[in-house]
């Protein structure tokens, strides 16, 4: 297996990744645009396109902003009200497996800004039922998820015929460079079905024999073109316009609204994903059954970028969190009703076999990993400086009672503001 030379991405990544002569990955190269790029006039491009969506008449939002308890929500909430000028309407799908601290920081967030939030609950059957389907086809106990989250603002933009939503960072050109930062790639249906969702629409999960009926899967369908193009809907990314850094922005955003992190199993990052009890966990686990590397590389690739890591320092931390067992399996075992053996039947079906290996015994191999390619011939040449420090912070949670070991479905939905 190929991998870059300066960051620890693998060949097989399922986004699809290149490399040039010297090793370097796509993402990598891409990347470097962060540092050679006018970001004052890219930002000022972002406050003109964004002025022609205020709503001149006050009947109406600006823009619908995507949030959860975790992420970057804070941030794009800040930029949009403080930097845009914008009236907001958040949108949040509740995935089930929220943590209560996740439930705590949506909470804060939709009281300290003042403003209104709408959550798609879909019934917990129906989830159950959605996620048996996605484990059967492809191994997935996340894709209701990616799918409510990604579908959700869309359906309320047709809706209440708001035409921007306003996206954090696209996944794609952040990861594996898939597009320039100039080319200011928006939201489309096409790249949310071949990658976010795997290549399943909600359609595709429809399955009498499964017991998946269209009215299962209503909640996860796309709004027609045609429901788009009358309202004119499309969905930007911030990350085109503004010089994107995850660390530095969760950090600016703990002091003044009181953001909660939490350390995570399977990664060194406590600030991305406090709101779910299965993305750094379980589902992390799946993706590194799949592919061989799980979430705590892409938080590598993105600190060695950022210059707050060496290759070296990272490949350290893969091996340090990417063999951490679940602890939370017997959790959604429990939820969705399937034994550990089923469930590692799905996900064994899904491994790729250029870096998995199944012995005579039954038991999976990885045969290369990043930690082979450690002195690869031209690491030298192409290593970035070290500039910071890596070191992510574990804020004091906000209760004094431990926090529940199950899914809050649903919790209190705002602060009391002293």
């Amino acid at each position: 297996m190929k991998y870059c030379t300066r960051c620890v991405y693998p060949a097989n990544h399922p986004l699809r990744i290149t490399f040039d002569a010297q090793g370097v990955c796509s993402g990598c190269r891409i990347h470097e645009e962060k540092d050679t790029l006018d970001w004052k006039s890219r930002f000022a491009r972002l406050k003109k396109l964004t002025a022609g969506y205020k709503n001149r008449s006050g009947r109406n939002y600006d823009c619908v902003v995507p949030v959860s308890g975790a992420r970057d929500s804070y941030f794009i909430v800040h930029t949009v009200i403080k930097e845009l000028g914008l009236r907001p309407l958040l949108v949040t799908y509740n995935k089930h497996y929220n943590t209560e601290r996740g439930i705590r920081n949506l909470a804060s967030l939709r009281t300290l800004f003042g403003l209104d939030l709408i959550t798609m609950t879909v019934s917990p059957e129906t989830v159950k039922n959605v996620t048996r389907a996605s484990m059967r086809k492809m191994g997935s106990m996340y894709w209701h998820c990616i799918a409510g989250q990604t579908v959700f603002p869309v359906q309320a933009a047709v809706r209440f015929k708001i035409p921007l939503i306003i996206w954090g960072a696209h996944q794609g050109l952040d990861q594996v460079g898939m597009f320039s930062h100039t080319d200011e790639v928006e939201m489309t249906r096409k790249y949310r079905k071949e990658h976010d969702l795997m290549g399943y629409e909600a359609e595709d999960l429809i399955d009498d024999t499964m017991g998946i009926s269209e009215e299962d899967v209503a909640s996860f369908i796309y709004p027609h073109d045609k429901e788009i193009e009358k309202v004119g809907v499309r969905g930007i990314y911030l990350n085109n316009y503004i010089r994107w850094d995850s660390k530095v922005q969760h950090e600016q955003m703990i002091d003044p609204y009181g953001y909660e992190s939490a350390q995570q199993m399977r990664t060194f990052d406590t600030y991305n994903d406090v709101d779910c009890f299965h993305y750094s966990d379980i589902h992390d686990s799946i993706k590194f059954s799949k592919w061989g590397y799980g979430k705590v590389s892409d938080h590598v690739c993105r600190e060695i970028r950022l210059k707050r890591l060496t290759r070296e320092e990272g490949i350290d931390l893969v091996a340090r969190y990417s063999t951490v067992q679940s602890q939370t399996l017997p959790l959604f075992l429990k939820w969705i009703g399937m034994t550990e053996n089923g469930f590692n039947y799905f996900v064994d079906r899904q491994r790729d076999p250029s870096v998995w290996q199944q012995g005579d015994n039954g038991a999976w191999t990885l045969h290369d990993s990043i930690l082979e390619h450690r002195g690869d011939v031209g690491v030298d040449t192409v290593r970035l400086g070290k500039a910071g420090d890596c070191n992510f912070l574990i804020t004091p949670s906000k209760v004094k009672t431990a926090e529940k070991d199950d899914y809050t479905l649903i919790g209190r939905g705002y602060v009391d503001r002293s």
